[in-house]
């Protein structure tokens, strides 16, 4: 485990202060020579601490006045729910394939979901990718175990323990990736023709997995409160003879929302009741912004119906292409379908992830890499917030990589979809992420590339943008 900041012996007890309501709105905090005296830090460390609290916006500062604790704004968060029919899409793949991954130049992409060159630790992944090639010789042009390598399993095994989440390393099969992990999930529990539940919106490749295997979708839409809408799906279950649920609970893209362990456990329990399979995404959940990791829905798991997978790739670099999947009691099929798709994955990457795992590299690069995706959030929203018209809704993500923002209902999306390819600013439309036009006002802000003063100019032009959009249907009608 990595060792703390040493700043964190002071600021883990301000921010507990604010939670709970001992410290209010524009209560003055300890000066930097109270905090240095107290706690034995250098000043270095105290003026890091305060600028991590401000970071994650529960302080502000006031020139030559020091540090007062930040107003919390509440949010606005809408309560609408809709009802989301079984479909099935067959057409304008390549259109939204684009829409989700075309990229120019870094100050303007906001549509990525990965990390940008200034997130991805090069040095530290090709000095070790080096070694592994000096170490490992020869022996990295052969096959490797199809289901992975055994030392790989067994350290996921381990840190998944650690985080409250049980694994059997054997139980564990190593993926070129998060969507070939998910396609053997499905292929292990489902075939043409069956019914499956999805959060919704959802990220337009795992969409796409699920068309390719013409699976009838049921979309359950997510909860800006808890996470998901429960009641939903458990109508839709009863309605419908649903084979698996295909879910992201933490920092859900593309809303960044992180579902409560009360919400986990209610959808363990009603997945329980109608026997199917929960195929759980654990991408992000070491991309959280609080202070720990939180659990996953197999933390919560009896009963053995949860598989969940996982990749490297957005925390790491996406061209390395490793993921897994813990498939527990589906192991014997999902092993079969594994090796259908390929006889194994990578061995330089499994070697290289294996290396950044067994050291304490890999944990000093997430912290630094969850301390600047918050900055980099808390900067965007802001702009987002302040540039858009009032009806404008911008949800704050609690980790991850995105925002999820609404603009009011009679925007004209066409001109203003224009308006920013014509200037660069690429954001994902909502339309994507569902079978349905539910989303049509919607649209995603990813912040995983570098935010610059060009970045945040391009999001409030983007915003005046929709004001004159709004002005101009106003005088027409």
């Amino acid at each position: 485990m990595m060792r703390p900041y040493k700043y964190e012996i002071f600021t883990t007890v301000i921010e507990k202060q604010i939670r709970s309501g001992v410290l209010q709105e524009r209560d003055r905090l300890p000066s930097v020579r109270e905090i240095k005296e107290k706690y034995q830090l250098s000043t270095s460390s105290v003026q890091s601490g305060f600028e991590y609290l401000m970071i994650k916006g529960l302080i502000v500062s006031s020139p030559r006045s020091g540090y007062f604790v930040a107003a919390i704004q509440e949010e606005n968060i809408p309560e609408e729910r809709a009802k989301h029919p079984v479909v099935m899409r067959d057409e304008v793949f390549m259109k939204n394939m684009m829409l989700t991954s075309k990229r120019t130049s870094e100050s303007s992409s906001f549509n990525t979901a990965m990390p940008g060159d200034l997130l991805i630790p090069q040095k530290l992944i090709l000095r070790t990718m080096q070694q592994v090639i000096r170490e490992k010789g020869a022996s990295l042009l052969r096959y490797y175990p199809s289901n992975g390598l055994e030392a790989l399993r067994k350290h996921i095994a381990k840190q998944m323990g650690i985080y409250g989440c049980t694994m059997n390393p054997d139980e564990i099969i190593i993926t070129d990736g998060a969507l070939q992990a998910l396609t053997i999930a499905l292929k292990s529990v489902t075939k043409a023709g069956d019914v499956i539940a999805v959060d919704s919106p959802c990220v337009f490749s795992v969409l796409e997995v699920m068309a390719h295997l013409e699976l009838k979708v049921i979309e359950i839409p997510i909860h800006y409160r808890n996470g998901f809408d429960t009641e939903y799906f458990r109508a839709a279950c009863e309605e419908n003879n649903i084979q698996a649920l295909v879910i992201t609970p933490n920092f859900h893209n593309p809303t960044g929302i992180m579902m409560n362990d009360e919400t986990k456990k209610e959808i363990l329990n009603i997945a329980e009741m109608h026997k199917l399979c929960i195929i759980e995404n654990d991408m992000y959940s070491d991309l959280y912004f609080e202070e720990q990791r939180p659990h996953c829905i197999k933390s919560f798991d009896k009963k053995g119906i949860v598989m969940t997978y996982s990749s490297f790739s957005k925390t790491l670099a996406p061209g390395i292409r490793l993921g897994w999947l813990y498939a527990g009691g589906f192991y014997g099929k999902s092993e079969r379908v594994r090796f259908a798709l390929g006889r194994t994955v990578s061995p330089v990457y499994q070697e290289l992830v294996l290396k950044l795992l067994q050291g304490n590299s890999y944990e000093r690069h997430l912290r630094t890499f969850r301390k600047k995706l918050n900055q980099q959030a808390l900067q965007v929203l802001e702009a987002l917030r302040n540039s858009f018209p009032e009806g404008s809704y911008f949800h704050r993500p609690q980790g991850g990589y995105s925002i999820w923002g609404q603009l009011p209902g009679h925007t004209d999306m066409n001109k203003f979809y224009e308006y920013c390819e014509r200037h660069q600013i690429l954001f994902t439309p909502g339309d994507t992420f569902s079978f349905t036009n539910k989303y049509h006002y919607h649209f995603r802000i990813v912040f995983a590339e570098r935010i610059t003063s060009e970045s945040i100019v391009l999001l409030e032009n983007a915003g005046r943008r929709v004001k004159e959009l709004l002005f101009l249907k106003q005088s027409d009608s």
